[in-house]
């Protein structure tokens, strides 16, 4: 079997994680067992969720392991196999590592996947994947936008957040982002069709919600949040009467100390609702998601950027890039 490089969890990171907490080391690959296939794995997707399996606590997926491989979702080649159903040379996506080498198993959460039916292999880490899943299940599932409403998307700049915004914008609602900086709040309005986009780099509460009021002068029907923090409670401030917030992510604060929402108050005065979502609850429904994002990609009417890295020992100054909004797009890692 071949040597395999492992990106591995050393440490529980405290707050912002450091080059420390981690480690990249060879180790020998195992003999597979029976029911068994070894993926090299080509790309890896690396996701702000993957702060939270550090933590000792877990959350919707229990804690890495000290000493293993930190969990990513990546897409390969069976290199050799044991199980049957999955032959050498077939393309693979799933839940695996940071690791040349991943076993998986026959009945796991890895499928075999075609390289010829998408524009770029990496499509099944972006729009067909869990990134291009959850914005289109959580717009229309979770927050179940009407035609003609405003749309706020918190970290619109971001994989999820890019989508959300033309995907309110395809069904007919007014699409308003926050982004981090000039470029990026260009890129909102010029490439992915925005109405309005707000820099949220300078400010504090107040000027945020102002900066809101001006950019949502009818008020806000559904925010798609991202970010939480300050920018949530100031999206609050102008919720519309039975207006829906879809919790997608916090990512201001998984380094820190919760600061916790201040405004959830509005949610009585507005009748409003603010409801959780995590795509893992429609994979039953993921060839009904994709089949449209699809649809609508071969119209012209979505544009997905990807952000490829290369290197594995690069893994650490990648996953970075999440937390400091210097990537452009879907964050993925090339390993092979």
């Amino acid at each position: 079997m071949p040597p395999n490089r492992r990106f591995l969890l050393m440490r529980r990171p405290q707050g912002t994680p450091v080059p420390e907490d981690f480690a990249l080391v060879t180790q020998e690959t195992p003999a597979l067992a029976p029911g068994e296939f070894l993926i090299r794995n080509h790309y890896a997707s690396l996701d702000p969720a993957m702060r939270g399996w550090m933590d000792a606590e877990g959350n919707y997926m229990p804690p890495i392991p000290l000493g293993a491989p930190v969990r990513a979702s990546t897409i390969g080649v069976i290199a050799e196999s044991r199980a049957e159903g999955f032959a050498p040379g077939q393309w693979v996506m799933g839940l695996n590592a940071l690791e040349d080498y991943s076993v998986g198993v026959a009945g796991g959460f890895t499928q075999v996947i075609d390289p010829a039916a998408v524009p770029s292999i990496t499509n099944y880490l972006s729009i067909f994947g869990a990134v291009g899943m959850t914005a289109y299940f959580g717009l229309f599932e979770v927050c179940e936008p009407k035609p003609g409403e405003t749309v706020l998307v918190s970290g619109a700049a971001g994989a999820v957040g890019s989508l959300v915004g033309q995907l309110a914008k395809i069904h007919g609602c007014r699409a308003v982002g926050i982004a981090g900086g000039p470029a990026k709040c260009a890129r909102l309005t010029e490439k992915y069709g925005f109405d309005a986009a707000i820099d949220y780099k300078g400010k504090d509460e107040a000027a945020l919600s102002e900066a809101i009021a001006a950019a949502c002068p009818h008020g806000v029907d559904v925010i798609f949040e991202n970010v939480g923090g300050i920018i949530l409670d100031a999206g609050l401030m102008h919720l519309n009467l039975h207006a829906r917030v879809g919790l997608c992510g916090l990512i201001s604060e998984y380094n820190t100390a919760p600061r916790g929402c201040r405004n959830l108050w509005q949610l009585i005065v507005k009748r409003a609702q603010i409801r959780g979502l995590l795509v893992a609850d429609y994979v039953d429904r993921f060839a009904e998601g994709a089949a449209q994002m699809g649809q609508w990609a071969a119209q012209g009417r979505l544009t997905i950027d990807e952000h490829i890295d290369e290197g594995l020992e690069n893994a650490f100054a990648s996953f970075m890039r999440l937390f400091a909004g210097t990537n452009d797009g879907k964050m993925i890692l090339k390993i092979a």
